[in-house]
């Protein structure tokens, strides 16, 4: 008796394998290639994935986070700058054409401040510059830029 009729119930389960991989694959490749087409024609920019292309527009956000030692919230706050005091930053949250609500966030001292690519200091921001602020249990981070005029 020779290894192949041995072992005729292994070589079709293996066969039957093969042929639906090469199947799921050539599936996989055509729904690859279809939502490529899509992002060819302006639906998707940059790095981020079709479902992430509401996180760069967020005016607001409260996440939820899990770490090794259980969960912690994340908030992302974007906008315009409206004054500075001390460790008080009020911003108006919004885009440039809406504005969703006007909010004061206590700032740590310890926090990270970058205007443009310079790090910088919270008492350094003026009015009208845009920021986000992201703040987490061990970090908070507020980065700056000034608008382009025109």
């Amino acid at each position: 008796m020779s290894f192949l009729h041995r072992h005729t119930r292994i070589a079709v389960v293996a066969l039957s394998c093969v042929a639906l991989g090469a199947g799921a694959s050539a599936i996989a490749s055509a729904g690859a290639a279809s939502a490529r087409g899509a992002h060819a024609h302006g639906a998707h920019h940059g790095r981020r994935g079709p479902g992430m292309r509401w996180a760069h527009r967020a005016v607001h956000a409260q996440l939820v986070v899990p770490t090794k030692h259980g969960f912690v919230n994340v908030t992302i706050d974007r906008g315009t700058v409206d004054s500075v005091s001390g460790n008080q930053l009020t911003l108006t949250e919004g885009t440039r054409k809406q504005t969703y609500k006007t909010i004061t966030l206590a700032i740590p001292s310890a926090a990270t401040v970058r205007d443009g690519k310079r790090n910088a200091s919270l008492a350094s921001l003026r009015k009208g510059q845009r920021v986000i602020v992201v703040q987490a249990p061990a970090r908070t981070f507020v980065i700056a830029h000034t608008p382009r005029q025109g």
